[in-house]
């Protein structure tokens, strides 16, 4: 079967809810959302020491360039590695790749929103959640709206971000298959995807970004438990 024909019969497979299908994508989903609270996020005093003289826009132009360039290698990888002859290890290079990615971006998100100023308020799993729709969603968190962010991940939330990651992932599925395509081609969609959802959040968060002379002192953030051996050590820094 070519690429073309199995990602379509993926996407079919979900669209008419086939259980397979729904499976694998619903257990990428509670990975990521599991993951999430363990992802590293630098505050805005550890960005601003260790990218010195830069302004907001600035050193978000860097955060997203590093971003990009980690996803791009996270597609260069699996796309490497699957142009093997072993076709039962396809499904588990892509969605090793989807949590890769979906870390990636939402360390990003959580750090774009430092540096806009736009921390949202609560404990660690409370900001997770909140970093998880805005991925899902592509838009920044609204910190004047706590409904968008309070009860962590709770029952009712968990399930709601479930349905949003499995919509999301279908949707963006020609973007995170390189095995289809070659480790080349892989890299450069991957870098592309996760320009085009640092775009969306940024322009949201700009109108309401708050000037840093203008914020209180912050606490410095948690730091999260040890990061899940499937995900790129890169997160770490």
């Amino acid at each position: 079967m070519t690429g073309g024909r199995r990602l379509d019969a993926v996407k079919r497979g979900v669209r008419k809810g086939g259980a397979g299908a729904k499976a694998a994508l619903g257990y990428v989903a509670d990975r990521i959302i599991e993951n999430a609270p363990r992802i590293p996020v630098r505050d805005l005093a550890t960005l601003r020491g260790q990218f010195p003289g830069l302004g907001p826009e600035e050193l978000a132009d860097k955060l997203v360039a590093g971003a990009a360039n980690s996803s791009a290698t996270v597609g260069a990888g699996v796309g490497a590695a699957a142009m093997l002859p072993v076709p039962p290890a396809m499904p588990a290079e892509l969605a090793a790749e989807i949590t890769a990615v979906a870390a990636i971006e939402l360390k990003l998100i959580a750090e774009l929103h430092e540096v806009y100023g736009l921390r949202p308020p609560g404990a660690l799993k409370q900001r997770s959640a909140a970093y998880l729709t805005s991925w899902t969603e592509e838009r920044g968190v609204d910190v004047t709206k706590p409904s968008t962010f309070n009860g962590a991940l709770g029952g009712r939330m968990k399930r709601e971000l479930r349905q949003q990651i499995m919509k999301r992932t279908v949707r963006s599925l020609p973007n995170l298959v390189p095995f289809m395509i070659g480790a080349a081609v892989g890299a450069m969609m991957n870098r592309r995807d996760t320009k085009k959802v640092a775009e969306h959040v940024r322009k949201d968060l700009r109108t309401r970004q708050i000037p840093w002379d203008a914020l209180p002192e912050l606490p410095p953030l948690e730091r999260p438990e040890e990061l899940p051996a499937e995900l790129p050590k890169e997160l770490e820094s």
